[in-house]
């Protein structure tokens, strides 16, 4: 699923919605050329219980409210929803779509090959920006580890078909991490900070926010911080 883009591809480690990370979103509303519309797509939380997807929407919504965004919450919560016209409407009016966290795979599995989630990509292909936290960010690589199975990835959207995120990067034991570069790979492993966001424009990937990003490429590991561009392999 190797896909070019010419929008910006965000992806943030953890800390959602969170004062930490709102100079980072500021930033990427500047990213957009126009007025800012913002849609968040709360959909990776639904399998985690009746009230989460909202309040997730919620928090959605009043943070970029505060950043002086114009923007609304969908609630593409399964995969029917995923061809609802209106939803599908809503979604193709914004130049910003952002996934907030909960099971990667759930959100893989609801909108691959959908009229939804053809609509996300026409906002990067006209320029917009698609950004993901925690899940939102692992579904946009090229693999995404298949918890609680570590040993095992399935194939994601392929947005950065040359990666593998690891979100909240920061609170992962370092007896797990320190065994990372050990794993046999072709792709390269990029380990995400809270509140810090991996951001590709241009083609070219750049570090923004709080902590810091980590890749793992071969059997070389190397660590970034806010303002540094990062070389990937390919």
């Amino acid at each position: 699923m190797s896909i070019k883009t010419p929008g910006t591809l965000a992806l943030i480690g953890a800390g959602e919605f969170l004062p930490p990370i709102a100079a980072v979103d500021k930033m990427l509303l500047e990213r957009i050329i126009g007025t800012p519309r913002v849609v968040v797509l709360p959909t990776a939380s639904a399998p985690d219980g009746a009230g989460v997807p909202e309040r997730w929407a919620k928090m959605g919504v009043d943070h970029f409210s505060q950043l002086g965004a114009a923007v609304e919450a969908v609630m593409l919560l399964q995969r029917g929803d995923a061809g609802n016209t209106n939803i599908v409407s809503r979604i193709a009016a914004a130049n910003f779509v952002y996934f907030s966290g909960g099971k990667p795979s759930y959100l893989l599995e609801t909108l691959k090959d959908t009229a939804a989630w053809q609509a996300i990509m026409n906002v990067l292909m006209e320029g917009g920006v698609l950004a993901g936290c925690s899940a939102g960010a692992m579904v946009l690589g090229g693999e995404l580890f298949d918890f609680p199975r570590l040993w095992r990835t399935i194939p994601a959207f392929g947005l950065a078909p040359e990666i593998i995120v690891i979100p909240h990067f920061d609170e992962i034991p370092t007896t797990f991490t320190s065994t990372i570069g050990l794993t046999k790979r072709k792709l390269t492993l990029i380990g995400i900070d809270g509140s810090t966001a991996f951001v590709r424009t241009n083609g070219l990937w750049n570090v923004y926010g709080k902590g810091g990003v980590t890749v793992f490429s071969g059997n070389k590991k190397a660590r970034y911080h806010a303002g540094d561009q990062v070389p990937l392999p390919g």
